[in-house]
């Protein structure tokens, strides 16, 4: 667990995540309104080197192109839809996932079988101080360290 206390800290947890990162890397980002999770994005961004990372809630995904490039993928709108998975397959997002880092905001247990090896970040926002509780699944995230 770690706790992030202000947006500045959140970005900067980002930066040192996605300093990590590798092409073909699945991030999957929980938490409620307001956690924190585009701004977690925005930092893994910017250690890639993209600086215009914002939340795609309707138009649900985008691509940015970097130094490894970011699927980022906000599936706010899905959540209530008769079936979430038939609307993630038709995003085609494994068009390009492995050449890419993928972020998936809004990520929920269904949508773990879309990569065996993953990142899953839950970010609880109960009180003011933010806390960010990593779960690396599969060999690709052994050894991580923030």
């Amino acid at each position: 667990m770690h706790h992030v206390e202000s947006a500045e800290e959140m970005f900067e947890f980002g930066k040192r995540i996605g300093a990590q990162c590798r092409p073909g890397d699945q991030i999957l980002l929980t938490g409620p309104l307001g956690a924190g999770k585009t701004l977690l994005a925005q930092g893994i961004g910017a250690a890639l080197g993209i600086d215009e990372i914002t939340s795609p809630t309707f138009v649900i995904a985008r691509k940015h192109d970097g130094q490894i490039p970011i699927i980022h993928v906000d599936l706010y709108r899905l959540l209530d839809s008769a079936n979430p998975l038939a609307a993630i397959e038709d995003l085609d997002l494994e068009t390009d996932a492995d050449k890419s880092v993928t972020i998936i905001e809004w990520a929920s247990p269904e949508f773990s079988a879309l990569q065996e090896d993953r990142l899953e970040i839950s970010i609880d926002r109960t009180n003011e101080v933010r806390v960010v509780t990593l779960n690396p699944v599969g060999k690709r995230w052994d050894g991580l360290k923030l």
